[in-house]
């Protein structure tokens, strides 16, 4: 394979979702994983909907999952490419105006689904005279215009889906442009993955019936160029089955990475929950991108779960190693030559990277601890061995209280969990016996007696 050349191509109306994410890095992953190159295009034609504070916050959030775009591209920044497109189709006979209002098209469509027949558009705007369509302008209907598809089947090898086929005769002409015009999706879609040669396109399950009409307009626009290989994956709903909205801002990435779950797990769950590959913890997504396979993705729905989220969350975070999450740590103020053995000790224990905190208070501030057994814990404070102290000074000062009081198992170990830390689980207190000290293990004993 050459090296691809893929888009992700949201319209910045909102935040992205965690579904959206699915596209985005099934087509990051397969550029790595093929040494290709990723393009980041807004489709921001709809100018009065599209926000570039949406498209700030969208490279945000794709960021945070580790997916950097080798290039950038808006299409408001592109109209002169769409309107030269608009006049070969032209020149072709390819394109032809309509003038009916929408509420006009809304009762063509009920009349047609009434008599139990398909809402295809009429070509009505295609059989008008010219004076029929300067009587129509003198009244002041502005045209919109469509692509005129021709009436075969039209068929690709899916890259998910497997051999595919559209029948063109059951689809409406799409519009190309508004009365005003501005542009639809489907015109500006091709004339920039033929511009930007964009080799393969791998979008969600609902662009199926978009690829017949692409197919045709790839033909018209670039007849000498080899189009672009498609891939169409299932798409993400929620646990109960609904779809997910940018507008509202169902699980966006966003709200999942303010929630506190980590961006592999995020990554992970995206692009594995409906696949025939285990839904697992990565590390990277150079590990990710080694097991993704578009062509094993399920053709069944595929509903993503918050609470397997949180889950696969921690597991993510076991396996971070601690120079992957310094500079994490930094921002909660856990530095120092402490900080790797410190999480160390505490990184099982963790369902979010913000619980880090509440163990650094355990360690290093002020606790209440709980006193259960008094007569043990005059002893072990009795017993506590001197500094400097490492990962076997526990097991030798468990031993000596041990041999001393004749404590054993949970009689031994739980009063002193209880008092060090003032809770009855956590981390292993090996590991963290040293960094708690013994100016602060004494301070929570009681007194040697």
């Amino acid at each position: 394979m050459t090296a691809p050349v893929v888009r992700f191509a949201p319209s910045p109306t909102g935040r992205i979702h965690i579904g959206n994410a699915r596209t985005a890095l099934f087509n990051w992953l397969f550029a790595k994983k093929h040494g290709g190159r990723f393009v980041l295009r807004f489709d921001d034609t709809d100018l009065e909907r599209s926000r570039r504070e949406y498209a700030d916050g969208i490279e945000t959030d794709l960021n945070w999952l580790g997916v950097e775009p080798d290039m950038i591209v808006r299409q408001s920044e592109r109209f002169a490419l769409y309107d030269d497109a608009m006049e070969r189709l032209r020149a072709q006979g390819r394109i032809y105006a309509c003038y009916e209002t929408q509420e006009e098209l809304d009762r063509k469509r009920k009349r047609l689904a009434a008599r139990g027949l398909p809402p295809v558009y009429d070509r009505a705007g295609l059989n008008l005279t010219q004076d029929e369509r300067d009587q129509l302008e003198a009244s002041g209907r502005k045209p919109h215009w469509r692509f005129q598809l021709e009436r075969t089947i039209v068929e690709w090898d899916d890259l998910s889906r497997g051999p595919s086929r559209i029948d063109c005769a059951s689809l409406s002409d799409p519009v190309m442009a508004r009365e005003d015009g501005t542009y639809l999706y489907t015109l500006p879609s091709v004339v920039d993955d033929v511009a930007l040669g964009v080799t393969h396109i791998i979008r969600g399950e609902d662009h199926v019936t978009n690829t017949a009409v692409q197919l045709q307009l790839f033909a018209a626009l670039a007849p000498d160029a080899a189009p672009p290989t498609f891939a169409h994956h299932n798409l993400l709903a929620s646990a109960s089955g609904e779809g997910l909205s940018k507008r509202t801002g169902s699980l966006s990435l966003a709200s999942l990475r303010d929630a506190g779950m980590e961006a592999m797990a995020v990554a992970s769950i995206a692009v594995l929950t409906g696949s025939s590959d285990s839904v697992q913890p990565f590390a990277s997504l150079d590990e990710l991108a080694a097991v993704v396979d578009i062509s094993h993705v399920s053709h069944h729905a595929a509903r993503f779960d918050e609470a397997e989220l949180a889950m696969l969350s921690a597991r993510t975070l076991h396996l971070l190693p601690f120079e992957a999450v310094r500079e994490r740590l930094a921002a909660f103020e856990i530095v120092g030559h402490n900080a790797e053995a410190f999480w160390l000790a505490v990184r099982p224990n963790l369902t979010k990277l913000s619980d880090a905190q509440d163990w650094r208070r355990v360690v290093e501030g002020e606790i209440t601890p709980v006193i259960e057994d008094e007569e043990m814990l005059r002893a072990a404070a009795a017993l506590l061995p001197e500094e400097p102290w490492d990962a076997g000074t526990w097991r030798a000062w468990t031993d000596a209280v041990k041999a001393q009081t004749g404590r054993k198992g949970k009689a031994l170990f739980h009063p002193l969990r209880l008092a060090l830390t003032g809770l009855d689980k956590g981390p292993e207190l090996a590991a963290l016996l040293p960094l708690i000290g013994r100016v602060r293990a004494l301070a929570r004993l009681p007194a040697a007696g």
